[in-house]
């Protein structure tokens, strides 16, 4: 229901945009000239009817609530959660950390930062998806052989600042090949890759069948196939054969620059 209250003016000037209204104890109001009557002049007569609608105002105060409700539930009734971290897989001088696809709820990422021994690396780092495990993981590098390292990641979101939890790891010895893991490019037969795969065994290693970030070395005697063009993208060491029978006769892992594949 509306409650309307009239009040007369006199019209003391008029344009294209707007009319000024004079009420009877000569006080001025400003008016759009829009919603006056046709053919309003200057010192025309006016009665304006002011009315205030319960109704549409009860209806809008419910409207605004079940908005806010609704705001409620979509954005408010859950956080995003910390990321929970693990190791993926160590060598003599990198890592993989690996964690499930971040839950953000309704927030956005900003950004993610890995912090090592309670120091934060300098550039965000990207959530990259290793495709071979369904998760996300990301390879710090440049650690030093048999090293122990903590390491936490920080997730700025548009709802706030999350910590996940702090795993150790510590970074294999020379002689410790446990964390070889190879993949096969084009090899002479598959009798040679098998021989290797022997090799791989006898020393504790291990292989995959698609390069990962995981991947320490590509065995391969040919440059082709998609495998090797992979592993030419990840920047991972293309070696022949003939290095991973040297890392057994030695015992140790050994340089991969003497048996790049040329």
């Amino acid at each position: 229901m509306a409650e309307t209250k009239s009040a007369q003016f006199t019209v003391g000037k008029l344009d294209a945009g707007m009319a000024l209204l004079l009420t009877e104890d000569y006080q001025l109001i400003e008016f759009p000239s829009v919603l006056l009557p046709r053919g309003v002049v200057l010192g025309s007569v006016v009665n304006i009817d002011v009315g205030r609608d319960r109704d549409t105002e009860r209806r809008q105060r419910s409207d605004f609530r079940e908005l806010q409700e609704h705001i409620l539930e979509t954005f408010g009734s859950r956080r995003p959660q910390p990321p929970n971290i693990r190791v993926g897989h160590t060598t003599q001088t990198w890592a993989v950390l690996e964690w499930e696809p971040l839950d953000l709820a309704a927030a956005e990422l900003r950004s993610l930062h890995l912090y090592r021994d309670g120091q934060r690396m300098m550039q965000p780092m990207p959530a990259t998806v290793d495709q071979a495990n369904r998760t996300c993981a990301v390879k710090t590098t440049g650690l030093d052989v048999g090293q122990t390292y903590e390491f936490k990641i920080e997730m700025r979101t548009s709802a706030g600042t999350f910590f996940s939890n702090t795993v150790s790891l510590t970074t294999h010895a020379l002689d410790n090949l446990t964390g070889v893991r190879v993949c096969f490019g084009e090899c002479d037969s598959q009798e040679e890759v098998d021989t290797l795969k022997e090799t791989l065994r006898r020393i504790g290693a291990s292989w995959a069948d698609s390069v990962s970030l995981s991947i320490t070395h590509f065995v391969a005697r040919y440059k082709t196939g998609s495998a090797y063009e992979s592993a030419l993208r990840c920047n991972i060491p293309i070696v022949k054969p003939d290095w991973l029978l040297a890392c057994e006769a030695n015992g140790k892992l050994q340089p991969a620059i003497k048996f790049h594949l040329e």
